[in-house]
């Protein structure tokens, strides 16, 4: 008869623990909510104006196609043999990352060269989910009003004489604009340099402004 007594202490005590535990997680997911609901707001940058452009299988994309959606925006040219693919690489993580529902603009500065069907292999190196990521082409002042006039993009030639190499051809941003559901500028966010963690710093700080982004009406 002594051994249900002797069991019976060290049941209660399990079950404590497992009691305490729940009581932890839920503690902890009550915290995170509220640091979630207490975030400071995303200031509005500015508009996004309306636009048309080509994209990589030659059709028409325009601002309707991206409003009410979150969406993040890069520009690079394919020719580049500096630090476009890296950041077209770390477009590319976000593309696993990010929600379905959050869209992914690559537009380019060299559309002389970079055709859609140029745009669409490029895309295509990098895994690019075409329903979700879109590559960009027009002319070079439907280019510039939507990428130096509305997201803050800027590209510049470098001179002939200036080329360290034949592809040597554009000095551009660097960094990953976000924009919201009604079309407005709310983030930039830089993806290399001196100084500048990706992976641990810059990368979370944009998933997070993105979840802020998708919580809004």
């Amino acid at each position: 008869m002594t051994q249900p007594s002797a069991r019976s202490p060290r049941t209660l005590w399990i079950g404590f623990v497992f009691l305490f535990g729940l009581l932890g997680l839920s503690f902890a997911g009550w915290l995170l909510e509220i640091s979630r609901r207490h975030l400071p707001p995303l200031q509005v940058i500015g508009p996004v104006a309306p636009f048309t452009l080509t994209n990589q299988v030659g059709q028409i994309t325009s601002l309707a196609d991206l409003t009410n959606h979150v969406w993040v925006a890069d520009i690079i040219f394919t020719r580049c043999a500096g630090p476009c693919p890296r950041l077209t690489q770390q477009m590319q993580g976000l593309q696993k990352l990010l929600p379905e529902t959050v869209k992914l603009v690559t537009l380019t500065t060299d559309p002389e060269f970079d055709s859609s069907a140029v745009l669409k292999h490029y895309g295509e190196r990098f895994g690019a989910d075409f329903n979700r990521w879109t590559f960009l082409t027009g002319t070079k002042s439907e280019i510039a009003g939507l990428a130096s006039g509305s997201l803050k993009l800027s590209a510049q030639p470098v001179k002939a004489a200036e080329r360290t190499n034949d592809v040597d051809l554009f000095i551009h941003s660097t960094i990953i604009v976000l924009v919201d559901k009604q079309a407005q500028l709310r983030g930039f966010f830089e993806t290399g340099g001196d100084g500048v963690d990706w992976t641990n710093a810059v990368q979370p700080r944009l998933l997070q402004a993105v979840r802020q982004l998708e919580n809004e009406p």
